[in-house]
């Protein structure tokens, strides 16, 4: 039986204020559901600040290790959006005002009444090659160019900006998840069981995660998360009656993150 196809994603966040903590990155967890369904894998994500050679350097490490690169941020009219000259700048092409990205902008701004300043123009500057990704929030394009996608930062933008994505993307196996709750027990009470499974389904990757749970009368509840993924569904349904079976030989009781029990 084949392999099957593993795709890839690269996120390249970028911004200061996402490393000075002012705002607080959603578009990771937003990029990577959206992938998910369509068989593409996050696997590498990266912060860098407003700097040109740190996005030039971070992009060109993502795109060549990556099957795609998702940026966000960095495409408005201000003068410290600088992705889109950096983009251009790690593809070796020009960038200018382009006649179909304006023409996209005029008509936006014309349709909201709202003057079309100099500024706003650079919102049409696009790397040559490229080809624009539709904003159906306000107006202003983002672009692909190669295997890297460049969409705004603004959380509810690049979602928008997403949905002109997908059909440029082959995606490849999915990977399906299936979590095991043992409330109660701590990871070190099964970490050694957890080992032995793992070194024995190199099919199937598996992680644990504690958590707490304050309870109504403070006092805190503990326990631990098992999660299995795997793109072998048959695998991952045996590696899921194993974790529950590794609770139970701990004294717990397995349940199933939907609460079903077995």
């Amino acid at each position: 039986m084949a392999k099957p196809k593993r795709v890839t994603a690269g996120v390249l966040l970028i911004g200061d204020e996402l490393l000075s903590g002012r705002t607080r990155d959603v578009n990771l967890q937003e990029i990577a559901t959206f992938l998910a369904p369509l068989g593409i894998a996050v696997a590498e994500a990266r912060i860098v600040s407003d700097e040109a050679d740190r996005i030039v350097m971070a992009l060109n490490a993502l795109r060549t290790s990556c099957t795609y690169v998702f940026t966000t941020g960095g495409i408005g009219p201000t003068h410290d959006d600088i992705t889109a000259d950096a983009v251009a700048a790690a593809f070796g092409v020009s960038i200018d005002v382009r006649d179909d990205a304006l023409a996209v902008i005029e008509d936006w701004y014309s349709r909201s009444k709202t003057p079309l300043t100099e500024s706003r123009k650079r919102m049409a500057r696009i790397p040559d090659g490229a080809s624009l990704v539709t904003n159906p929030v306000t107006g202003a394009p983002g672009f692909q160019i190669g295997n890297v996608f460049v969409m705004a930062g603004v959380p509810k933008i690049m979602r928008g900006m997403l949905e002109d994505v997908a059909h440029r993307l082959e995606g490849g196996a999915v990977t399906h998840a299936i979590t095991v709750s043992a409330g109660g027990l701590r990871e070190g009470d099964l970490a050694e069981a957890l080992r032995t499974l793992q070194a024995g389904t190199l099919e199937v990757s598996i992680g644990s995660y504690p958590f707490f749970i304050e309870t109504r009368d403070g006092a805190p509840r503990r326990g631990t998360n098992l999660v299995a993924r795997s793109t072998d569904q048959g695998a991952l349904n045996s590696a899921g009656e194993a974790l529950m079976q590794i609770v139970r030989d701990a004294g717990g009781e397995p349940v199933l993150e939907d609460g079903a029990k077995r």
